[in-house]
């Protein structure tokens, strides 16, 4: 038996050695503490929705579930870390659509691939909202696309920060109604409500939950939801699509393993979580504050990875968007 010979059957025995060790190590997940890594600051909702998935792992487990924040660099900093992670589970990414669907179309340059992840669920979801301060003379999305086209310009729109998905869906309004309205960027979706309400700003979309007590209050008048339904709180509300069809924009945070994670890993942590999310008590407190939740399949969820990454590119061509 010559050298290559023997290398190759060196190769192949170890080879066979450490399949059973593999397959051992993903029978006993988790047996450590699993880190989720958030790319944003501590408060938001792509921060609590881990938070609550996490403690019900933890209790079902044995494990501690522990939330990490590593904001900054876009959502760049906390997504590589996850990129670049050992793909046994260990680590996990709570996203929203910035770093996975959007950063790539202005961020050609990216030091991660947004594909490359191991899809594991759709936590939650947030219907977009289009609402208005009451000044404006517009009481549904037909009207204010007249008041805009007869005032070119005269309209500000809020956005928490250039390409956000927020200010995206107000670009892939104007595109469909061609009309003109001025772009002005916050820090947040919080000083941006804020200025909203006072009057400083006209318009913004905005998630449910941010808006619902404004809009109860009468601080705030909605013209229609960007779901694909209209809500059962607000039956009377129409959606985009009503007035054009095709308009599809929500607010949703996923959970990602790192590239070539398991799929025996995979699956375990999307049907412990899928069952999570269908407990009374944690659907109570995700609709308390307008979240519908999630448990898209992994393959599910990573076909509607890859249709929202389409939509938002086209827009992001369309309406010329740079990176700021």
């Amino acid at each position: 038996m010559n050298a290559i010979s023997r290398a190759v059957l060196l190769l192949a025995a170890a080879g066979l050695a450490a399949a059973p060790v593999a397959a051992l190590a993903q029978a006993d997940y988790p047996s450590r503490p699993i880190k989720i890594i958030v790319p944003l600051a501590p408060g938001g909702t792509a921060d609590i929705l881990p938070r609550i998935i996490g403690e019900k792992l933890s209790a079902r487990w044995g494990q501690p579930v522990v939330i990490e924040n590593r904001a900054g660099g876009g959502q760049h900093i906390g997504t590589e870390a996850v990129a670049r992670a050992e793909p046994d589970g260990y680590t996990l990414l709570a996203s929203a659509a910035g770093p996975l669907v959007i950063n790539p179309s202005l961020s050609p340059n990216l030091s991660y691939d947004p594909l490359a992840f191991a899809p594991v669920t759709i936590m939650a979801s947030l219907p977009y909202v289009l609402v208005v301060n009451p000044k404006v003379p517009a009481r549904n999305v037909a009207e204010l696309v007249a008041y805009a086209k007869a005032n070119p310009d005269k309209l500000n729109f809020a956005a928490p920060g250039g390409g956000s998905q927020t200010q995206l869906a107000v670009e892939w309004l104007k595109i469909l109604s061609a009309t003109r309205m001025t772009f002005v960027p916050y820090k947040g979706s919080a000083p941006a409500v804020a200025d909203l309400v006072a009057g400083h700003v006209d318009l913004m979309f905005d998630n449910l939950g941010n808006s619902l007590q404004h809009i109860r209050a009468g601080r705030l008048r909605a013209l229609a939801v960007a779901n694909e339904q209209r809500l059962a709180e607000f039956p009377d509300l129409p959606t985009m699509a009503e007035t054009f069809p095709g308009f599809l924009a929500t607010s949703w945070f996923a959970l990602l393993a790192p590239p070539k994670t398991p799929a025996a890993i995979v699956d375990r942590l999307y049907g412990a979580i899928a069952e999570t999310l269908r407990m009374p008590d944690v659907e109570r407190r995700l609709r308390g504050f307008g979240a519908a939740p999630g448990g898209a399949t992994p393959a599910a969820t990573g076909a509607f990875l890859r249709q929202e990454t389409e939509r938002w590119s086209k827009v992001i061509a369309e309406a010329n968007i740079k990176p700021e």
